[in-house]
């Protein structure tokens, strides 16, 4: 635009990419911080002045591999902070090739204390198996139901995704559903590139629209077709075309989901 009639929105953009060094990294007395994680190099000093360089390669939230490599100015004792996601459910480190057992946690930071030499290794992999999140049961809308999250990522279901472009609202997640049982696959030419999630699911014969308001109850549970739905990051939802979307699915699983 040749002007803005609100003049706030340029300055704050040109204000939020003037700050994202300090989102991704920090210093303290004890050493270097790494709070974000994306493809980048950090030139900088440590507290006490010693230049220090720092180069990030990942294909971070879509992969849960963080690779990094620390050069110092001259070999230097300090120690490397690298936030533990919380979402993931477990994470393996390793430092130059060596796994670290039991590495150290600070402030929900892994902390790894040595002398660093330039040229540095450090790979940490976290866990970003697909996994099944409950709310709180007073959230009484949502019993029954689940969301599903892989990494930092929460997952929807839109209706064109589903077969035959049936209803999202039809589909009911089989009491099966586990992390492992999701199958993860990379789509770089869809919304922009994404890993969609797709699980075993099943549906009425009649579709829920079609069905009265209110029946009697009965014995007997209704027919019902297995099929699989899709699932795409909770983001790039009504990207595409208008469409039904919702993120917390009915699931026949008794009791709590863990």
């Amino acid at each position: 635009n040749p002007w803005y009639d609100t003049t706030c929105c340029p300055p704050n953009l040109q204000r939020v990419l003037a700050s994202l060094p300090g989102y991704f990294y920090s210093t303290s007395a004890a050493g270097l911080w790494v709070h974000l994680f994306d493809n980048n190099s950090l030139n900088w000093k440590l507290e006490d002045g010693t230049r220090v360089r720092l180069d990030q390669s990942t294909k971070y939230p879509w992969d849960g591999k963080v690779a990094l490599t620390v050069s110092p100015a001259a070999a230097k004792d300090f120690t490397l902070y690298v936030r533990r996601i919380a979402s993931a459910q477990s994470v393996r480190v390793a430092v130059d090739g060596l796994p670290v057992a039991a590495p150290k946690i600070e402030k929900g930071y892994i902390a790894l204390r040595r002398t660093w030499k330039p040229g540095a290794k450090v790979t940490v992999q976290f866990d970003i198996t697909p996994r099944l999140v409950v709310s709180n049961a007073l959230v009484r809308d949502n019993i029954g139901k689940v969301a599903v999250e892989r990494g930092p990522l929460v997952y929807c279901m839109e209706s064109l995704d589903q077969p035959a472009s049936s209803s999202v609202f039809d589909w009911t997640l089989e009491s099966s559903a586990a992390g492992a049982r999701f199958k993860s696959e990379w789509k770089p030419d869809l919304l922009g590139g994404i890993v969609t999630l797709s699980h075993s699911a099943t549906r009425p014969v009649e579709p829920y629209e079609k069905q009265p308001l209110y029946q009697s109850v009965s014995p007997n549970p209704p027919r019902s077709v297995a099929g699989q739905v899709t699932l795409i990051p909770y983001y790039t939802f009504h990207n595409r075309e208008i469409t039904a979307m919702q993120v917390w699915i009915p699931t026949d699983a008794r009791g709590a989901v863990q």
